[in-house]
Formats: C-alpha cells, sequence, structure tokens
C-alpha cells in the first residue's frame, strides 16, 4: 500500500479575511480560484496584483493541498493548479 503524501499549497486572500479568495473569470465567466504549489509565485502573483490601486490589500495563505482542493470541490468552486511552468498575471480589468 503507497502512503498519500500531502503537500502545502498557496492561495490569495483578502487581507485579514482568509475566507476572501482571489478568484479570476475565466472564458465561460466562471470564477476559477489559482492555487499556487509554490509560494514564490503566489507571491510573484500578489505583487503584480498590488500594482493595481483598484485592488484591496491581499495577503497569501498557506494550506495543506487536500484541504483547499476538498473546499472547492465541495462547493462546486473551479480552480486551477498552478505551477512552475505556468505563467500566470492578473487580468487587466481596463480591457473591454
Amino acid at each position: 500500500m503507497r502512503a498519500v503524501t500531502s503537500s502545502n499549497m498557496f492561495i490569495v486572500t483578502l487581507e485579514n479575511h482568509p475566507e476572501g479568495v482571489y478568484s479570476v473569470f475565466d472564458d465561460s465567466e466562471d470564477r476559477v480560484i489559482p492555487i499556487f504549489t509554490e509560494e514564490e509565485d503566489a507571491d510573484r502573483y500578489l505583487m503584480m496584483l498590488e500594482e493595481d490601486d483598484d485592488y484591496p490589500p491581499m495577503q497569501i495563505v498557506e494550506m495543506e493541498d487536500y484541504a483547499i482542493i476538498t473546499a472547492c470541490q465541495d462547493r462546486g468552486q473551479k480552480f486551477s493548479i498552478i505551477t512552475p511552468d505556468d505563467f500566470l498575471i492578473p487580468p487587466d480589468d481596463s480591457e473591454e
């Protein structure tokens, strides 16, 4: 029997309100939560968000992978696992 291992992942939330999870809209206008496997990538994404004055203060929250994925699945919430091989930039809300 193979042991199941857990690892930590990272999400962006409203500062001091971890229940306010950051999400983006996909092409179908569904909300998708980016879940980062590496803290550096989450930090880099947060820095890009902070460049836009329209975003409220946000923070990075570390969670066990099964906890965040299970929470999304239980709520029918779409999510995307962002690995170091992925390049993700915040959407430009000024484009219409």
